[in-house]
């Protein structure tokens, strides 16, 4: 019997509030009150997918959408997978707390060619059947995918989704939900729901859709369309607001888009096919969005995010009209990766504020031969003057990317990466200056569909020869860092992300052997075993040879045959509306070094996206670049300071002490109020907490000190407080108190709390009260601590123990209410000490339960 999921959302397991549904912007709907219901899901760990801008963007859009209603869920951690399996019982929807099965629909993002086997483990932990012919009969969710590695070739995962949602969603996801909503209405089976569907530019159903023998792929009935048109959408960028967890994720900040597709035309990047035009954002709206962004949510950082930011011409007057508007909020700004051809001093103004990000460029290749071969569009003149901008500006490391096994690579192009960063390190020395330091990412170059290089093939055997290469000449190189993608998730990669549908019994039989995205980082033999092994007993070794050996390379002229460009591949019924013969004809221009220019400026280059169905390629007027106001210079003038009772109730127990003192720092921003920062070259605002909680405890006695740099009436301070803090954190008390007095955390003296004490035999109350009169009557119960840094260290626990008396029974132990020190010097009685003291005098074994902090007693209240 699956059991409630709030008894497993508790402190046994590791980051509870991952799961907790209630961060800042989050929607709540009635379940009764939509007609479709929906779960998004970016099918990673909770700090991964809860970050991602498309799945806030879609979150955001759905919810807006009358009658529909949309959830989220993430990849469980191992701990509470397990639990769940252990109760059998199904995955569940955050915000609803509701199992998957009860859902209409269920969507699942596709952005990478292994994160198949996630999305699996998924389905299989919310009893949900993993492919369509299992799920043919039975009321199951309608079960689909998006992202970049489903609009690309979906192929190799078609047996696990009814439909594929192409390109962008903005548009595409409502009217997938309209037509969910007609079918409901007039009862429709699955059926005809799905052929519905199917006329939707750009819906894929893979079962209206057969394989032949080469791989190719051709409807099986006259009422679908033979090739199924990505689609495309103009960003919206007040759907980026929202959503801001309770716990640290990996992009911890804003994130608003400002142009979305690239033109640049580099013939190994599959995301600057797969989203032509290129359409700029609105600079106003950018700007809008930010500002509007960084009120609402608390965030200290933002982040504009393009393909190739550098390329939106506004840029450097957008960073700076938001630097010029938030300048007394402390906010930085960070940029992906950017073309270092268009670094100059004006986006070097613009990163950071006081916090100096990190630089990260992406030259590809070592030789200019070579970068023009894959149409880069960089010279080595254009590389050196972007470092050394760079430099000039303050920056003393910048990462850079590279590739090896690009088309027509030679041995002289591998080794011409260490030619070019001894270079780069030698010219952009500066006297009295620290040499430029370099941290490189060396990664193996995999073909991608709806590429022009989609018809090479790589050999992983020449990567590992090219990394020793590396390695060798690397060897005695300062100030380089190298780091080197590992050839089996490459080959992996380059396996799955061509292949047809006879590779999704290999991704199946890969997550049953345990090859799960966690797999990789925790132990890559284990993983490229699981994924060998399905694909031996798949009898494609023979195929997955072909990666490891090389099948042909196109710049020896050795194809299998002079016909091999015009042969089906198995994504060619999409229509990405980049045309397969210029994509051919580009391949050709390789051959030859010959460079593309980029449509978006230097006229088109006929690729075959531009017209009704695509669009056309939208640059954003370039406003001037304002006045730049100057820095954010911290106010640490304290003139009040305030100190306020809260308490921490039911969902906020979950929430760790450090992820506390992040919410009160956004919600600080939210309010408004003038908080005083400290000094130094990390300013922050002046926020002390007295005392962290155990996880899972809740209370009703914490304390926090603001200092303010203008006066306020404590009552306005608390109405203005309280108003931004979750429920479960109730402010009782406002007191002010001298500026200059110790701090909280310096006059913490005495801890209050109630605890619920269980043994694994039943205890009368007598026992009980026996015991604590003999822990009173002691004078001495020692216990050996072990410091931070492995320092043994005798303690006597019974002198930090103030008081002791038993509250009640409870059909598990009993609760008892005790006092004891707790001081930031490390002097606690925690309640795992308390429990000790149990066990020393009873000889029984003590499991903590319940955990209740009553008060805090500062030492200026002890009489």
């Amino acid at each position: 019997m699956p059991v409630p999921v709030e008894t497993l959302i508790n402190a046994e397991i590791h980051k509870p509030a991952r799961y907790l549904g209630n961060e800042l912007g989050t929607v709540h709907k009635e379940w009764d009150s939509a007609t479709v219901r929906w779960v998004l899901t970016y099918p990673e760990v909770y700090e991964l997918g809860a970050s991602n801008l498309g799945h806030i963007l879609l979150y955001n859009i759905i919810n807006a959408q009358p009658r529909q209603l949309c959830d989220r869920t993430y990849l469980p951690a191992a701990d509470l997978a397990t639990k769940l399996r252990e109760t059998n019982t199904p995955l569940f929807s955050l915000e609803s707390r509701r199992y998957l099965p009860e859902f209409d629909i269920l969507g699942f993002s596709l952005s990478y060619e292994l994160g198949a086997t996630n999305i699996l483990e998924m389905l299989e932990l919310a009893h949900i059947p993993l492919t369509w012919q299992e799920r043919k009969e039975g009321d199951y969710p309608l079960i689909f995918a998006g992202g970049q590695t489903a609009t690309s070739n979906p192929e190799p995962y078609a047996d696990f989704f009814d439909f594929i949602a192409l390109g962008d969603g903005e548009e595409l996801l409502p009217e997938i939900g309209l037509v969910l909503e007609e079918g409901k209405l007039q009862g429709l089976s699955k059926e005809n729901l799905l052929l519905d569907l199917a006329q939707v530019p750009g819906v894929y159903v893979p079962r209206f859709y057969d394989m032949a023998n080469d791989g190719s792929v051709y409807p099986n009935r006259d009422d679908v369309p033979k090739r199924i048109m990505r689609r495309v959408a103009t960003p919206i960028p007040a759907y980026s607001i929202g959503l801001v967890p309770l716990i640290e994720t990996v992009h911890d900040r804003l994130t608003v888009e400002i142009r979305r597709g690239c033109t640049r035309g580099c013939r190994f990047c599959q995301p600057g096919m797969l989203t032509r035009p290129a359409r700029d954002v609105e600079p106003e709206a950018v700007i809008d969005a930010i500002e509007t962004g960084i009120r609402q949510t608390g965030y200290n950082e933002f982040s504009l995010l393009s393909l190739s930011c550098s390329d939106y011409l506004a840029l450097p007057a957008v960073g700076l009209e938001i630097r010029n508007r938030l300048k007394n909020e402390n906010i930085a700004l960070t940029l992906p990766s950017q073309r270092v051809d268009r670094f100059d001093e004006n986006i070097a103004n613009i990163l950071g504020g006081t916090r100096q990000g990190s630089l990260t460029f992406a030259p590809e290749a070592g030789t200019q031969r070579l970068r023009d071969v894959i149409n880069k569009g960089l010279t080595n003149e254009e590389l050196l003057r972007g470092i050394k901008t760079a430099v000039e500006q303050g920056w003393d490391k910048v990462k850079l990317y590279f590739m090896i096994g690009l088309p027509g690579e030679t041995d002289v192009d591998v080794l011409g990466i260490v030619e070019t960063v001894q270079w780069l390190r030698q010219e952009c020395r500066l006297p009295q200056r620290r040499a430029l330091n370099f941290n490189l990412t060396i990664s193996n170059f995999t073909p991608k569909p709806h590429t022009p290089f989609q018809w090479h093939s790589v050999s992983t055997s020449e990567f590992r020869r090219k990394q020793d290469l590396l390695r060798q000449a690397f060897k005695g190189v300062r100030g380089v860092k190298v780091n080197y993608t590992d050839v089996r998730i490459s080959a992996m990669e380059d396996f799955v992300g061509r292949g047809d549908r006879r590779l999704g019994q290999v991704v199946r039989r890969a997550w049953e052997l345990g090859a799960g995205m966690d797999a990789w980082w925790e132990s890559l033999d284990k993983a490229y075993g699981a994924w060998a092994q399905a694909i031996e007993e798949a009898d494609l070794t023979w195929k997955y040879r072909l990666v490891e050996d090389g099948e042909w390379n196109i710049f020896h002229g050795d194809t299998p045959d002079e016909n091999v460009y015009d042969a089906p591949l198995p994504w060619d019924h999409l229509d990405t509306g980049i045309d397969k013969t210029w994509l051919k004809n580009d391949l050709f221009n390789a051959l030859e070094a010959a460079t593309v220019p980029d449509c978006s400026f230097d006229g088109c280059s006929h690729c075959g996206v531009c017209g009704v169905d695509f669009g056309h390629n939208i640059i954003a007027p370039v406003p001037p670049i304002p006045v730049f106001d100057g820095d954010f210079k911290p106010n640490t003038n304290r003139v009040q300071r305030l100190r306020v009772w809260f308490g921490k109730q039911n969902s906020m127990a979950l929430v760790s002490h450090l992820d506390l003192v992040r919410l009160f720092d956004r919600a600080m921003r939210r309010t408004g109020l003038p908080i005083a920062f400290t000094g130094g070259f990390h300013p922050g605002p002046r926020i002390s907490i007295a005392n962290a909680l155990p996880l899972g405890s809740s209370s009703r006695g914490e304390i926090v000190d603001f200092d303010l740099t203008e006066m306020l009436y404590p009552g306005e301070f608390c109405q203005r407080l309280a108003a931004v803090l979750p429920v479960d954190l109730p402010v009782y008390q406002v007191e002010e108190v001298d500026p200059k007095s110790p701090a909280v955390t310096q006059l913490l003296a005495q801890a209050r709390y109630q605890v619920q004490l269980i043994t694994e035999e039943p205890v009368t109350l007598t026992q009980w009260q026996t015991w604590t009169e003999e822990i009173l009557a002691r004078e001495e119960i020692l216990w050996e601590k072990t410091t931070k840094r492995g320092k043994k260290v005798t303690l006597n626990l019974r002198e930090q123990l103030l008081d002791l008396s038993i509250l009640e029974m409870k059909s598990e132990g009993v609760v008892v209410d005790y006092t004891g020190t707790c001081r930031n010097d490390g002097t606690q009685l925690q309640p795992r000490n308390l429990a000790y003291l149990f066990e020393q005098v009873s000889g029984f074994s003590i499991q903590l339960g319940q955990i209740h902090r009553q008060s805090l007693i500062l030492a200026e209240t002890i009489p």
